[in-house]
């Protein structure tokens, strides 16, 4: 069967989204998942192609807490979005459709490859893995494998072909060695996303002054770096040159503890991302089920002269 014809007969059936009682509802809309940003941005940048598509197309650079926080509501919006997801997941792989060309070392590279977009999907995936396990109290063996069914059923959702997706959890874990050991580069996307020192004042905190962020980013910066390398597989350290010692990994552990203890205390619907929390609301009844699907805040959209953009996810609010 030609890819064609595999994308043809997906679409004869329109996809099931993943619902209220799925694992990945209750693990990926929450707001720890901002503690693994980093994580999960270098290493869907050490894909070539990926990493390829972002040098030469991607302004997240010049708006980094902008293009992380509107990009959590179309991508949150392919679980949470219910009868709606699918449209939602085909909107998320439309702004893809443009980004395409020659890397500089002559490879030719396009965001929708099927590899080079199940990759960047098996990073959300994986995330879920890690927010649960480093924050939320850890996993079961039981529930890693309904996580891995889970993710296939999400996948389905953009209508991409399958043939990239690994057919058992076991598979899966052998993908992932394999793509970070022989497929994944350190390459100048990666590092970009690592170099936080210069990073501007978040724009959700416009009360605290330029003098004390320009304080504290520095120390801000190292903290999230190190988190970040605690979750990086040891052949990823050893590609970008970081060590980790037992004693950081103690560390670690004892922080995604600490972080698990405090978010106890927040309510429960505090605790997911606004496109996630909606999507509890609506299954439980407090908002009618066909209500407008929540959009990213003014604050949050791309520069005024690129909005009109096919690559922007760019509501009009």
């Amino acid at each position: 069967m030609t890819e064609l014809e595999d994308r043809a007969v997906q679409r004869q059936a329109e996809p099931e989204p993943l619902g209220p009682d799925s694992l990945t509802w209750r693990y990926f809309g929450d707001w720890r998942g901002l503690l693994i940003a980093l994580w999960a941005g270098s290493m869907q940048n050490m894909h070539p192609e990926l990493g390829a598509g972002v040098e030469e197309h991607s302004r997240f650079f010049e708006e980094r807490w902008q293009r992380l926080f509107r990009s959590l509501y179309p991508i949150g919006g392919v679980i949470y979005d219910g009868p709606r997801a699918h449209r939602t997941a085909l909107q998320v792989r439309g702004y893809h459709d443009t980004i395409k060309g020659v890397d500089k070392h002559g490879r030719r590279y396009h965001a929708l490859n099927p590899d080079t977009f199940y990759w960047a999907h098996s990073t959300f995936f994986v995330s879920t893995l890690h927010i649960a396990e480093n924050f939320m109290g850890g996993l079961t063996e039981a529930q890693r494998r309904q996580l891995f069914d889970e993710h296939v059923q999400w996948y389905r959702m953009y209508d991409m072909s399958m043939r990239p997706v690994p057919a058992t959890w076991e598979d899966f874990q052998e993908y992932w060695r394999h793509m970070c050991a022989e497929v994944l580069e350190d390459n100048k996307a990666t590092r970009d996303v690592l170099d936080i020192r210069a990073l501007p004042k978040p724009n959700f905190l416009p009360w605290l002054p330029m003098p004390a962020w320009k304080l504290v980013r520095g120390m801000v910066a190292r903290n999230f770096v190190w988190l970040t390398v605690g979750l990086y597989d040891q052949s990823i350290r050893e590609k970008l040159g970081y060590t980790w010692t037992g004693k950081d990994e103690r560390r670690h552990r004892r922080l995604g503890r600490l972080i698990n203890a405090a978010f106890k205390l927040v309510p429960r619907d505090r605790r997911y991302h606004p496109r996630a929390r909606a999507g509890w609301q609506r299954v439980r009844g407090q908002v009618p089920a066909g209500a407008p699907l929540v959009e990213t805040p003014r604050r949050n959209l791309p520069p005024v002269h690129e909005r009109d953009s096919p690559t922007h996810y760019s509501p009009k609010l």
